[in-house]
């Protein structure tokens, strides 16, 4: 069975080692610096061999060169997005797949927060690494995406079983549950989470990963194609993909 362990960076970032114990091998999904990553691994007694990165943004990629110059691990990412990334040793096509030990990782399209972006997914390990694409409670600003390409990925992640977790890549449950009480007042499951997300903060625990069944259950992004949610923002009636376009307009302006 796969270890996975979450790894803080800067001020709000999270990367996370996935390790094998069958093979030793031991990969990190997306590296924002070199330094916690490094202390992770001497912490766990792990050799980095695997660096996977879900999409080019500075804060994904800084710690790249000083973890290959420290472990010689190899380095995987999108075809689509080789031409932002640092120099890759293998390149995959979203969509396609690629073998960690005896474990199969799928990698998922998903465009919005940039064009190129991709998550990986390991069925047998019911984890799903999306970066900032799908967030707790929230999903990434559209920098080149539409609001139609987020919310095709979106309906990716929906369809996934859900007892898969959700490994997002930043720390802003707290504000985006804030924000999704103005969208669902009536939510119960998202006042109790609400609580709960307070209550880890308070004790200096992480709030991700999150459950994917949970996320279905709160996650206003998510929701946009739920009667009660477009009756609560007055769209009822309203196609999908505007009422999704309208949250995240809120959201930006939140």
């Amino acid at each position: 069975m796969l270890e996975i362990v979450t790894v803080a960076a800067l001020s709000d970032n999270y990367d996370y080692l996935v390790h094998d114990p069958d093979t030793g091998r031991t990969a990190v999904v997306d590296a924002a610096e070199a330094e916690p990553i490094l202390d992770a691994l001497d912490y766990h007694g792990w050799t980095l061999t695997d660096i996977w990165l879900t999409h080019h943004h500075w804060d994904h990629i800084d710690g790249v060169a000083d973890l290959v110059k420290e472990t010689g691990a190899k380095v995987l990412g999108a075809k689509a997005d080789q031409h932002r990334l640092p120099n890759l040793d293998t390149v995959v096509e979203a969509g396609g797949s690629f073998a960690f030990g005896a474990h199969t990782v799928e990698v998922m399209p998903a465009d919005g927060h940039t064009i190129g972006h991709v998550a990986f997914y390991i069925p047998d390990a019911h984890a799903l690494f999306s970066a900032d694409s799908l967030m707790a409670l929230g999903c990434g600003r559209l920098f080149e995406g539409t609001p139609a390409q987020m919310w095709e990925t979106l309906q990716r992640f929906k369809a996934l079983p859900p007892e898969t977790m959700v490994y997002s890549g930043h720390e802003y449950t707290a504000s985006n549950a804030k924000f999704a009480l103005t969208i669902e007042t009536g939510n119960t499951a998202l006042h109790d989470r609400a609580r709960a997300v307070e209550a880890a903060l308070v004790e200096g625990k992480f709030t991700v990963p999150a459950p994917l069944a949970l996320e279905l259950a709160t996650n206003p992004f998510l929701r946009a194609n739920e009667d009660s949610v477009k009756a609560a923002i007055g769209m009822s009636g309203a196609d999908d993909v505007a009422v999704f376009t309208e949250i995240r307009a809120r959201k930006d302006a939140f």
